[in-house]
């Protein structure tokens, strides 16, 4: 049987995708577990970029409804934790990641994307976070920690405390995805993206996703030194030395990661 969670290791890209489009993607607690192995592999692996996506219609649902069963506080509180855990993998990657939105990006699916460095969406998918219209608190998967940084205090309150759904126009406008095409082209531009990033210099990459996961935690002074410190590493590299080089030569530049 094939599994809920893919892995392809490509050339400088590794995609990881969701492989239950018969269940909207949903997220079973077995599809935690290997969607976290998967993330760790595409994070061992020699590719530069990772790219999440989905098999079917749908992104990502959320949480598979058969997981709504009565259970005592502790396990509740096992299994709410343990759905976090994807989300800490994205952000601990130091390789950058991108969401690739074909389809509705709903619950826990709109967690993982948040968690994610980038997000392409096709037109007239919808994302939400619809968890009080089910009588749940309305900041699960990340959404309390994410969504009020990506679209500010008052939008973040109105989808979180409303539950609605809004299309990926409104999502581009309000900050939520970083880009919206139409349906047809959406594989290609996710492909262009990956491309573009995995072309990029990693080391660069890491230091720089490192800083802005940072500095959402941290003053502006220790902000600042944590930059002194990655631009210290970064100036050191032969990366460094190529793209200027490559800059001074008028050429493209070829980075190696060293």
């Amino acid at each position: 049987m094939e599994s809920d969670v893919l892995v392809d290791l490509g050339d400088g890209v590794a995609t990881v995708t969701l492989n239950r489009p018969d269940q909207l993607n949903t997220l079973a607690i077995p599809t935690i577990e290997r969607l976290i192995a998967a993330f760790e592999e595409a994070d061992a692996s020699p590719a530069r970029v990772v790219v999440l996506a989905g098999n079917g219609p749908t992104f990502c649902a959320g949480a598979d409804q058969g997981e709504m069963r009565p259970r005592d506080p502790l396990e509740w509180e096992q299994i709410v934790r343990r759905y976090l855990d994807p989300i800490r993998t994205i952000v601990d990657m130091d390789k950058p990641v991108i969401a690739s939105l074909h389809g509705d990006t709903v619950g826990g699916g709109l967690g993982l994307a948040m968690a994610c460095d980038f997000r392409i969406a096709a037109r007239g998918i919808r994302l939400g976070s619809p968890f009080t219209k089910i009588g749940l608190a309305g900041c699960d998967m990340s959404t309390g920690w994410f969504l009020p940084r990506l679209v500010g205090l008052g939008m973040a309150q109105d989808l979180m405390f409303t539950g609605r759904l809004v299309d990926a126009d409104e999502a581009l406008a309000m900050g939520l995805v970083h880009r919206v095409v139409e349906p047809g082209d959406h594989a290609d531009e996710v492909a262009d993206w990956a491309s573009r990033m995995a072309a990029g210099p990693p080391i660069a990459h890491t230091w720089t996703k490192r800083a802005i996961r940072r500095s959402l935690d941290v003053d502006m002074s220790g902000e600042f030194e944590f930059e002194i410190f990655a631009q210290v590493q970064c100036l050191q590299t032969a990366d460094h030395r190529e793209g200027v080089a490559a800059f001074r030569e008028k050429r493209r530049p070829e980075y190696r990661g060293a």
